[in-house]
């Protein structure tokens, strides 16, 4: 059994509680404009090319079997051509070209994953799956939750829920210790206008999780600018979690790490982002706005 995983961040600090090793996995169905890990939307193995650490020595173009890169382009790679085998990644002396999607076995990614063990239980951390979507390789993180479980290795998946309930619950919900459960509009026209698919699955899913499991769902709302963060939005959410009796909810502040790397996988980066990030002074109003409508922040 194979997963194809983009990388794997070894103690992460900010993906659930203690010290964590987040495995971001391959594959989204949703297409956000501002998506934080553009290069993991594709379920296929990619490469990434920065330009700024090119030295146009030429070693890529001289191997590429598919003669897919041309120095005389700023972009390099045509991605018609280019399959992803990565032996100009091989070949690159700067780290100019980056692959990004990797197959592991999963007896090889259970031992990496094992060797922090000792991290996890001092600091209260363990395993989070993130994406890309983690539910889009459902038999395969079934079976690695089941072994991490089985270590009693405390296990979260960041998902933005559109997947077929009852196989999420057999697969995975018994050796999950936490759900990170992205909600970005609850309005089904904005979500199928702005993100390319309808909300209704996500939202009943949601509910689902909350009647079953609501002590272990975190709902997580991104504020980008432009997009989700208005008054309209966050008002429909704060009353919808309200209502389900949500009891934990986290804003995701704006950050535009995304930009840079949409355009390293060759996709044309939203000019109308903000290209720095938002900062507390800019938070802390839709704080103060989710207080208003009676619901805690953690």
């Amino acid at each position: 059994m194979k997963a194809l995983v983009g990388n794997i961040n070894r103690y992460a600090l900010h993906d659930g509680p203690g010290i964590r090793t987040t495995v971001f996995l391959k594959g989204c169905t949703l297409h956000c404009p501002w998506c934080h890990n553009p290069e993991l939307i594709s379920p296929e193995p990619e490469i990434a090319f920065y330009l700024q650490r090119c030295i146009s020595c030429g070693d890529c173009q001289a191997i590429c079997p598919q003669k897919a890169i041309c120095m005389e382009s700023e972009n390099r790679l045509d991605r018609r051509r280019c399959t992803g085998c990565g032996l100009c990644v091989e070949s690159c002396p700067t780290g100019a070209l980056v692959l990004t999607g990797r197959e592991y076995e999963l007896e090889e990614l259970v031992e990496l994953l094992l060797r922090d063990r000792l991290f996890y239980a001092r600091s209260g951390g363990g395993v989070t799956l993130s994406g890309g979507e983690p539910t889009q390789q459902l038999l395969f993180i079934s079976a690695l939750l089941e072994r991490l479980h089985r270590e009693k290795i405390h296990t979260i998946i960041e998902t933005n829920g559109l997947f077929s309930y009852e196989q999420f619950a057999a697969a995975c919900l018994d050796h999950l210790n936490m759900i990170f459960f992205d909600l970005k509009y609850l309005d089904a026209r904005q979500h199928q206008q702005m993100i390319g698919s309808s909300n209704t699955l996500i939202l009943a899913n949601l509910c689902r999780l909350l009647t079953s499991r609501a002590q272990d769902v975190v709902v997580r709302i991104p504020l980008i600018p432009g997009y989700t963060a208005t008054a309209e939005n966050i008002e429909q959410i704060g009353k919808f979690l309200r209502h389900q009796k949500a009891r934990h909810f986290s804003l995701l502040p704006y950050h535009p790490y995304g930009l840079a790397k949409a355009a390293a996988v060759g996709m044309t980066p939203d000019q109308t982002l903000p290209t720095q990030a938002m900062d507390q002074s800019e938070l802390l109003p839709w704080q103060e706005f989710f207080y208003e409508l009676e619901m805690v922040t953690p």
